[in-house]
């Protein structure tokens, strides 16, 4: 009698052993239960994906903080060409993503590339889209550094216009200062600053009834020499339109 219990004592440890040491090897991979609190797994060596698969209308998991602190911090050490280490992916027509803060002292959300010591490529993108539609309320105030209200400025000061009527008097203009008549179809535009290296263009205005001819040559770095002729090609007086490109 004495022999079957000692038996069934050494069965009945060996049981536990065996339980104990199954519990310690699930505790350190696949299979075991998610503990609070602490890193799941300890080791960190998943090898496969833990799942969570919902089936509802609202949300598949929540994360939340009730703190002051953040809600949920994703990572890992993609390459490059391997996967991100955040994706949403909507199989249907709905949107795959979206963002809310209920502050609007600062900004919403950054999009920040290496560390505060790191040097970083003037060439390195925030993100890419296929996409070409327009952006609700995207206010994109600077392209190439310049604001918007610099590209307008600079694309008014680098085009100059002058109406010329056809006895030299200068009318409508953006960047011409005279203008004068110094012969049958010959005319002189004077420019407040140089015109050396741009492109001239002119047109016959025949609002009075008078078809003609027009041409242009740069005269100085200042001037630009316009002549005008009627439809038989006469050197002859003729409104005209001058556009100056730099």
């Amino acid at each position: 009698m004495l022999s079957f219990r000692r038996t069934a004592i050494a069965a009945a440890c060996a049981v536990a052993l065996a339980a104990a040491i199954a519990s310690q090897a699930m505790a350190s991979g696949e299979g075991t239960n998610a503990r609070l609190g602490v890193r799941n797994p300890s080791s960190g060596n998943l090898t496969v994906q833990t799942q969570i698969i919902a089936s509802n209308n609202n949300w598949g998991t929540r994360q939340s903080n009730k703190g002051s602190g953040g809600g949920a911090i994703y990572g890992c050490r993609s390459a490059p060409g391997a996967e991100s280490c955040v994706r949403a992916v909507n199989l249907m027509n709905g949107i795959a993503f979206s963002f809310q803060s209920n502050s609007g002292t600062s900004p919403v959300g950054s999009f920040t590339v290496g560390t505060s010591s790191s040097t970083v490529s003037s060439t390195v993108a925030p993100f890419t889209t296929n996409a070409s539609g327009k952006v609700t309320n995207l206010n994109a105030d600077m392209v190439d550094g310049q604001s918007a209200s610099e590209i307008v400025s600079q694309a008014v000061s680098q085009t100059s216009i002058a109406g010329v009527a056809a006895n030299g008097a200068l009318g409508k203009t953006r960047g011409a200062t005279a203008s004068a008549n110094t012969g049958a179809g010959a005319y002189i535009v004077t420019f407040g600053a140089s015109i050396a290296n741009c492109v001239y263009q002119a047109t016959i205005n025949s609002a009075g009834g008078l078809p003609g001819l027009v041409s242009t040559t740069e005269a100085t770095a200042t001037t630009v020499s316009v002549s005008t002729f009627d439809a038989t090609g006469a050197p002859a007086n003729r409104a005209f339109q001058l556009t100056v490109n730099c």
